[in-house]
């Protein structure tokens, strides 16, 4: 095989994802063969995440790409034009030194991750090798476990529920798609639940749905109900996991963090009682970082719990180390707003002990070759890792083929439901099938060692 082959073109096109805003498509073409990628966006995004860079004008109520997609066409087209498919190394640098910032803020994350996922595309189909074989070698041949977000709050829903996702992970099966089917049938009884106590089956940007439920508490006792509902055994077949996305939850000027969802059902509880003042007092629903890490305790001593996501602020690196300290070694502790695929941040949480897990978004960094980078260096440190993909989707799967090349073990893809979450679903049934003897491991139970 002649492992040079010459960039010839890159086109940048403004295409719309799954909320029905703007985001990149990019087509890159290497001699004769061509491939295109597309770029995801967040709804609940880091502060610390790489640029997402928006017109801010008329179109689409600011939200239009066509300047980052002038970036592509014009100097991302320049610099890379004869360069080599294969260096995919190479390529990102260069976009990055191009940018110049340490925030990707002049030429926009979106810009270069859709070129630098068209790259590893195309450099695949040269290769003629499917694209997790093309990034993983010999060794991909890991299946990930889903972490279906079946249960909506948060910033991804219109009710009440303070937390963001509450996940079910289906542990205990035997191949991919068996627990594809499971965790299904689990999401369709659920669905059966919240019709007969006349909840709400709507469903959020991820799929799962966003009924009007009182806490935390009263999501994993309907969770609960219906996995067994559907015949499986919780702690066993089916363990749960949930984001708390506490950043948003976070109110700096006291340090705390303020539940309005919770406060809320508090204050209608009081003026619902016949001998309530009229004019009582507003309830307020606040916790310390201390008292939020007890409450976290208590629900993993309650359910089987093993994953959280974004427990605490995106800045708090000292009650990071407090959770780690206090759940590290029975939960998986997940950093995203806190590392945002950064191997920088990430090199800081193992540092100071914050965390155990981080989730990749290639969209948070701005290229293949640093979310690589961070995923290596998350491994070589113990750290779980976790492929996410975002709130606004579209059909591209490539995060199917990284979990599968990266052995990261676990995926982010939402409920099944939707056809941008679907896809990767979809896609990783494939893979399964051309792997034949493709390992699919309980994360929580597997020992590298072994």
């Amino acid at each position: 095989m002649n492992h040079n082959k010459p960039i010839t073109h890159i086109y940048a096109r403004q295409i719309l994802d799954s909320r029905g805003n703007p985001t990149l498509e990019t087509r890159l073409t290497a001699e004769d063969v061509t491939e295109r990628a597309a770029v995801p966006s967040g709804a609940s995004t880091g502060e610390h995440e790489a640029v997402e860079l928006r017109d801010n004008e008329a179109a689409y109520l600011g939200k239009s790409v066509l300047t980052a997609a002038t970036h592509v066409n014009d100097a991302i087209h320049k610099l890379l034009n004869g360069d080599n498919v294969f260096d995919q190394r190479k390529l990102d640098y260069r976009m990055i030194q191009l940018d110049g910032t340490p925030n990707k803020s002049k030429l926009g994350a979106n810009s270069m991750l859709s070129v630098s996922l068209a790259a590893a595309r195309t450099a695949a189909a040269a290769c003629r090798q499917p694209l997790y074989r093309y990034l993983g070698g010999c060794n991909a041949n890991r299946m990930p476990v889903p972490m279906m977000n079946i249960l909506n709050g948060g910033v991804h829903a219109k009710n009440d529920l303070d937390f963001q996702e509450f996940m079910i992970m289906p542990v205990g099966a035997d191949s991919f798609h068996d627990a594809l089917r499971i965790g299904t049938e689990i999401y369709h009884t659920l669905k059966k639940l919240l019709e007969t106590e006349h909840l709400a089956t709507a469903v959020g940007d991820e799929g799962g749905f966003a009924p009007n439920l009182k806490d935390a508490y009263e999501v994993f006792d309907l969770l609960t109900r219906a996995v067994e509902e559907a015949g499986y055994t919780p702690g066993s077949d089916i363990v749960f996991a949930m984001d708390a996305a506490a950043s948003e939850l976070y109110d700096c000027s006291s340090g705390c963090y303020y539940f309005p969802g919770e406060s809320a059902g508090l204050h209608a509880a009081i003026h619902d009682q016949p001998d309530a003042a009229s004019d009582s007092h507003d309830v307020t629903v606040t916790r310390t970082t201390d008292e939020l890490i007890a409450y976290y305790t208590d629900l993993c001593d309650r359910y089987p719990l093993v994953s959280i996501e974004d427990g605490l602020d995106e800045n708090d690196w000292e009650g990071w180390s407090r959770l780690t300290q206090q759940l590290g070694d029975r939960v998986q502790l997940v950093g995203d707003d806190l590392f945002v695929t950064n191997p920088a941040r990430i090199a800081k949480g193992i540092r100071l002990h914050a965390g155990n897990a981080v989730l990749i978004k290639f969209n948070q960094i701005g290229t293949l070759t640093e979310a690589l980078d961070a995923i290596e260096l998350a491994h070589r440190h113990g750290y779980q890792t976790i492929i996410s993909h975002r709130s606004g989707e579209t059909e591209d799967t490539f995060i199917a083929d990284l979990a599968v090349a990266t052995g990261s073990g676990q995926i982010k893809t939402g409920a099944p439901c939707r056809s941008e979450r679907v896809a990767k679903y979809n896609r990783l049934l494939e893979i399964e099938e051309a792997l034949f003897d493709s390992s699919y491991t309980n994360p929580f139970t597997h020992n590298d060692s072994e």
